[in-house]
């Protein structure tokens, strides 16, 4: 049967009926008495359809399915489709809500900066990084011309140009952005952002390992090649110049050797292949073992003390060892003669720390914070008298890092500095007895 029939069959009964009632009264009461009958159950009808069609006007004004009205007859199968309707548009809605939400958390989330534009350049939205990166705020400069807020030449050339097929690399902000803008559907363009500032810096860095690693390598190789070729062209050479010639070139060799092996133990510290193993490390016999290195180095030029007040620790012995013996000797070889290296291991409430003090020549600020990068030395020509490979405190750092300590440097110009090693207080350990 045609679904609109069944809409119009209780309407048609109750016509019906009203007719019926109307013609009972003619023939018993007479024909005025049964047209007034019919006329009022029309008039009955109308007012009811009129009362379901209001009712129906006010709900699609304001939609909801919970204050959907009920119906009679035909009006009930309407307002059960309607309610149908409704719930089907509102879990629609509801879905693509959370599809909404989760798109812009994920957005949020990205490292990489996203802002929507129209045809014209006005911002539409961005995402929390290209705020960063670029220096927008979503709520106030929303529907404002991006070249208007990113006043960079290189910038808006390559919007005049339109040449999107290749990204453009621009400064800004004291950072180094890569910026590529997309064009999707008709009227809307992506311009997205990433921060390679970080690439840009570890690059730097290495350029730099590179040069300062060949610079350190060329110079003791080019001693030890002169003197071959010398030992080559004049083969009657009196004894006393060769043993000179062999001891430079010794000396040279051992820089070399300590060289690669400080690049290979900072190579080796940085890799996630060789994560530490912690062992308890007996700090007595540690740092007694380091005070006589170092007073091996400096043979008696110096004074230099030890005091032990605090627990021993969990960590490598092997790297511990090599970040306490590079501070300590450091401190020798940059304190004049007849100065003083106290060495003090304390506990204390934040944790135990090593402690290296001397009165030295000292550092001045602006050196400080560089301090622990490779091959950098605040004095080149006194870095080569003392041998130094330019890369202790890189180890030291990077073991460090390792320990999850912290290495703090106070230092004034000709009144000497103070090194000290903050291990955090999960470091602590106490040594049990060994059995018998």
């Amino acid at each position: 049967m045609n679904p609109q029939l069944l809409f119009w069959i209780p309407a048609a009964l109750r016509l019906s009926l009203i007719l019926l009632l109307a013609g009972i009264t003619w023939w018993f009461l007479g024909l005025t008495l049964g047209l007034g009958i019919a006329v009022l159950g029309l008039l009955i009808l109308i007012v009811v359809q009129l009362g379901y069609l209001y009712q129906l006007s006010n709900w699609l004004d304001h939609p909801d399915s919970m204050k959907l009205p009920d119906g009679w007859g035909a009006w009930t199968d309407i307002f059960s489709r309607l309610y149908r309707l409704r719930r089907d548009d509102e879990k629609n809605r509801a879905e693509l809500s959370e599809w909404l939400t989760r798109f812009r958390q994920a957005m949020s989330l990205l490292p990489d900066g996203v802002a929507i534009m129209d045809d014209v350049l006005f911002l539409e939205w961005c995402n929390p990084a290209a705020e960063r990166h670029l220096g927008l705020n979503l709520e106030r400069d929303r529907g404002m011309r991006v070249t208007n807020l990113i006043r960079n030449p290189n910038f808006i050339d390559y919007i005049i140009l339109g040449r999107y097929d290749q990204p453009l690399t621009l400064s800004l902000r004291e950072r180094k952005l890569i910026v590529h803008i997309i064009p999707f559907e008709s009227r809307r363009q992506i311009l997205v952002t990433h921060d390679a500032t970080e690439v840009e810096r570890i690059e730097m860095m290495r350029r730099d390992f590179i040069a300062n690693a060949s610079h350190e390598l060329r110079t003791p190789l080019t001693v030890i090649n002169g003197f071959l070729e010398i030992a080559a062209g004049q083969p009657a050479l009196d004894p006393e110049t060769r043993m000179t010639h062999l001891k430079l070139m010794t000396e040279q060799g051992k820089r070399m050797q300590n060289l690669v092996e400080d690049m290979l133990a900072l190579t080796r510290l940085e890799s996630m292949d060789y994560p530490v193993r912690p062992e308890p490390v007996g700090i007595t016999a540690l740092l007694n073992q380091i005070v006589s290195e170092a007073q091996a180095l400096s043979a008696g030029r110096h004074s230099i003390t030890l005091s032990i007040d605090g627990p021993d620790i969990m960590g490598s012995p092997d790297e511990l060892r090599s970040a306490f013996s590079n501070l300590v000797s450091n401190a020798v070889r940059y304190t004049p003669e007849h100065g003083t290296i106290e060495l003090a291991w304390q506990d204390t409430a934040e944790g135990p720390q090593f402690v290296v003090r001397d009165d030295g020549i000292g550092i001045r600020p602006e050196h400080i914070l560089r301090l622990t990068e490779r091959f950098y030395r605040v004095d080149k020509s006194r870095s080569r008298e003392t041998q130094g490979t330019g890369l202790g405190l890189a180890i030291v750092k990077h073991v460090l890092l390792r320990h999850n300590a912290v290495l703090a440097i106070d230092s004034e110009p000709g009144r000497g500095s103070v090194f000290t090693v903050k291990f955090p207080r999960g470091a602590l350990h106490e040594v049990l007895a060994a059995p018998a």
